[in-house]
């Protein structure tokens, strides 16, 4: 009976495919085949698009067929090429350019920066108090993303390169702290540790800039924003939002160990007016975090 079942829903979403009426979601491949550190959005974009087919039917949903960095994408995205979904830092330029929907997939814990380090300097930081110290040392970041013009905005030395080399870039000394969201930072040591074994996390340091990570969409895609916001409502107001977000964050909020670190705030000018920052209901809030 389920086989029969399940024949005829081919047949049926087959029919729905020729006539047109089922959504079709493509995000942006990951950057490289071990980099996994958006798969917390695709669940969560899926589990919006499941949320909704009561109301806007069957849908399609799959990666790009080539890798792409974030800037690529978001090129893709506006000139309406092979994503029609993509997600983001956000910014003045890319709130015109681009749809946004204003509610922070990741609770803003993409703000909360803690470092990877060469192992055998990793108490060398520790001399490290203020924003003039941290100005006196290499940040690395991956080309292409947001960060760069914010560590940049801040005074710091960035140096950029492709995603998969950037942990060697740390240990062979061409930059001294990758800074990684608190969510991202232990996976990928993880994946990665074996082949960089004198990487290691830095434990005294926290950097916090506001950095809202934002779905965005072709500015002429209207229907499929309007879709996938009412799916994050439903899915806020179900707790389904903050399974997820404690699923692919909670460890990582666990082993940063935030309360005892020193924490350098940096300012961040590339962050819109609109920004939902009174909202405490979507942000992400430590139980108690150091002073500067």
């Amino acid at each position: 009976m389920k086989r029969f079942q399940g024949w005829l829903y081919a047949i049926w979403l087959g029919s729905a495919l020729l006539a047109g009426s089922v959504t079709r979601v493509v995000y942006p491949a990951p950057e490289s085949p071990r980099d996994t550190r958006h798969a917390d959005l695709v669940e969560m974009v899926e589990t919006a698009l499941r949320r909704t087919e009561p109301t806007y039917g069957p849908f399609q949903f799959g990666p790009s067929g080539l890798l792409m960095n974030e800037s690529r994408a978001l090129v893709e995205l506006a000139r309406g090429g092979s994503v029609n979904i993509a997600w983001s830092s956000t910014s003045e330029d890319r709130e015109r350019d681009l749809l946004p929907i204003r509610i922070p997939l990741r609770k803003g814990i993409m703000g909360y920066r803690i470092a990877l380090v060469d192992r055998r300097r990793r108490d060398a930081f520790r001399q490290v108090r203020t924003l003039e110290d941290l100005r006196g040392l290499g940040i690395i970041q991956g080309r292409g993303w947001g960060d760069v013009a914010i560590y940049e905005a801040n005074g710091c030395k960035v140096s950029v390169g492709e995603y998969e080399g950037l942990f060697a870039m740390v240990t062979s000394g061409r930059g001294d702290l990758f800074f990684r969201g608190i969510n991202e930072i232990f996976p990928e040591l993880e994946a990665v540790g074996r082949d960089n074994p004198d990487l290691a996390v830095e434990e005294h340091l926290l950097v916090y800039y506001p950095w809202p990570f934002y779905c965005f969409f072709n500015r002429a895609d209207r229907a499929l924003a309007d879709r996938i916001t009412a799916g994050l409502r439903i899915m806020m107001k179900d707790g389904s939002f903050d399974r997820i977000f404690q699923k692919y964050s909670g460890r990582g909020i666990r082993l940063a160990h935030l309360e005892n670190r020193h924490m350098i705030v940096l300012t961040n000018p590339l962050l819109p007016k609109a920004t939902p920052l009174a909202d405490a209901s979507l942000w992400y809030a430590p139980r108690r975090l150091p002073g500067k």
